[in-house]
């Protein structure tokens, strides 16, 4: 299975490097000199990292072969993935794959179904769970331990004890 580490957002400067929006926890180990990313879409890639580097907030990556602004801007909106069997398993119970939380069922503490966990946004703050309700529609739901605080892999559910108005339309 394919994980995303990154998205690639715009060129930046003249000498062909781009500013990426992480998303792995993993940045030294998956951006690292000589890392090959593979891409989505495919035929982007696979890019290979000659260095990254932080600035003003932002991890900011050339890739090899990457030379000018023209071919960085190229890039814009590639997703930059990894097989997920090069990622080693986290030893913190309270954290998941996306792909693990998509397709779990979704309810309340008082047991009313809410509907299915159908993505997982990484906005800037807290990961959100898209939940899609059974009558249509979605509801975005913060992934933090006080508002889901049950996550059972093992059933295929979740609880979300949702605070006053974040069901509300």
């Amino acid at each position: 299975m394919q994980l995303v580490v990154g998205r690639i957002a715009k060129a930046h400067g003249i000498a062909g490097e781009v500013a990426v929006e992480v998303r792995t926890d993993d940045v030294d180990h998956r951006f690292a000199a000589g890392a090959t990313l593979d891409t989505d879409p495919a035929e982007r890639g696979p890019l290979v990292v000659e260095r990254a580097r932080w600035h003003s907030g932002r991890l900011l990556v050339r890739f090899a072969d990457v030379a000018d602004r023209t071919a960085a801007e190229l890039l814009r909106n590639t997703m930059l993935v990894v097989d997920s069997a090069t990622s080693l398993a986290s030893d913190d119970d309270a954290e998941f794959w996306d792909h693990d939380l998509i397709g779990l069922a979704a309810s309340t503490t008082d047991g009313s179904v809410l509907g299915e966990v159908t993505d997982v946004a990484h906005p800037p703050g807290p990961d959100l769970l898209v939940i899609t309700r059974p009558g249509g529609g979605e509801v975005l739901v913060p992934f933090v331990a006080s508002i889901v605080p049950t996550v059972d892999l093992a059933n295929r559910r979740l609880v979300v004890d949702p605070p006053d108005g974040l069901l509300e339309l």
